[in-house]
Order: C-alpha cells, then sequence, then structure tokens
C-alpha cells in the first residue's frame, strides 16, 4: 500500500529535502521528516504555507501533482483590500496572466479563519484593510494564486493550501505531519 504523508509546511520552508544552490543554509522538509522513500507530490513555495503531501508511489505522486488530472487545491488567502463581488466574479471567470488565461476558481470571501502565527508575521498597513478569501484551483502554474489576486488588484498577503482533494491540513500543527490512512493507490 502507498504512503501518503500530510506535512504541514511552515512558511520559509523549501519544499524539497536539500538546497542546492543556495550559498546560505535554507530550511527543507529533511529538518521536520526522516523517512527513507517518500517524496513531494507537487511543491508549494517557500514563502507559503499548509498542506504538502508526500508519498513513496510514484504514481500517487503523479495524480496529484500533474495538472492534466485536475485535483482541487484549496488555499485560504489573506489579501490586501476587499474583494468586491465584481473581483470575486473575475476569479470564477479566469484571471488574463502574461503566460495565458486561468481555469476559473471557485472563490468565496471567508472570515479570519484564526490560524496559527506566522512567523514573520506579515506585513500590516493600517491604511489598507485586509480580508480573506477562500480559493480552489485546478491547476498549478507557478505562484498561480499570488498571481491572480494580485492581477484582479488585491495582492496576497498570506497564502496557506488548506487542502488537496480529499485531504487537509486540519489539525496538523505547523512543522507536523502524519500519515493518511487508507492512501489510495
Amino acid at each position: 500500500m502507498a504512503r501518503l504523508i500530510l506535512f504541514n509546511k511552515p512558511f520559509g520552508v523549501l519544499s524539497q529535502f536539500t538546497d542546492r544552490g543556495s550559498p546560505t543554509a535554507r530550511p527543507t522538509l529533511s529538518a521536520f521528516i526522516d523517512l527513507p522513500g517518500v517524496y513531494p507530490a507537487g511543491r508549494l513555495d517557500r514563502d507559503s504555507e499548509g498542506l504538502l503531501l508526500l508519498t513513496d508511489d510514484g504514481r500517487l505522486q503523479a495524480r496529484i501533482a500533474d495538472p492534466k488530472f485536475k485535483m482541487a487545491k484549496t488555499y485560504l488567502v489573506q489579501v490586501e483590500g476587499e474583494p468586491d463581488d465584481a473581483v470575486l466574479d473575475a476569479l470564477r471567470r479566469g484571471v488574463a496572466l502574461k503566460d495565458g488565461p486561468t481555469r476559473p476558481a471557485e472563490v468565496e470571501r471567508i472570515a479570519d479563519p484564526g490560524l496559527w502565527p506566522r512567523d514573520p508575521p506579515i506585513r500590516v498597513r493600517r491604511s489598507i484593510p485586509d480580508s480573506w478569501l477562500k480559493l480552489t484551483i485546478r491547476e498549478g502554474r507557478n505562484r498561480q494564486v499570488r498571481r491572480m489576486t494580485a492581477a484582479v488588484g488585491h495582492p496576497t498577503l498570506r497564502l496557506v493550501r488548506w487542502a488537496v482533494g480529499d485531504w487537509t491540513v486540519a489539525g496538523i500543527a505547523p512543522g507536523e505531519w502524519r500519515e493518511s490512512a487508507g492512501a489510495p493507490r
């Protein structure tokens, strides 16, 4: 049976086990996960937090990470400003980015989800409010959610991947992991 690890990746940690090419050592998965034979299924940028899946099964890894399978990825996104209905509708239709239009996203305004504190904290500007969105995409371009919110005039301040498919980071503290029972083949 395939192993599937659900890891709550903290801000600033690379989604890989080694850091090659940097003159200063940056934190990697190896500081948190000491399991031989598991590898990330997809990636999560260093400045993003939340659910990162790791598996020892190449087919499962491809099914999770490859955009052709259109697996839903849900993010809790703290943005600058207060997006109105027109902005949300634009995200729902798909946003024009430099590398082409995005697929439509599912998006809704949500109350502050009361997540764990981020270290370092986000920048706060007294004159500009912030708000939270729950945004689900089914593709995985580089820094896609950040580029989408910026394209509609609401830059991302904090990005937390909450779920991939039916797997969620709920109940897993930052830097902690658990093995999923019954990982599908």
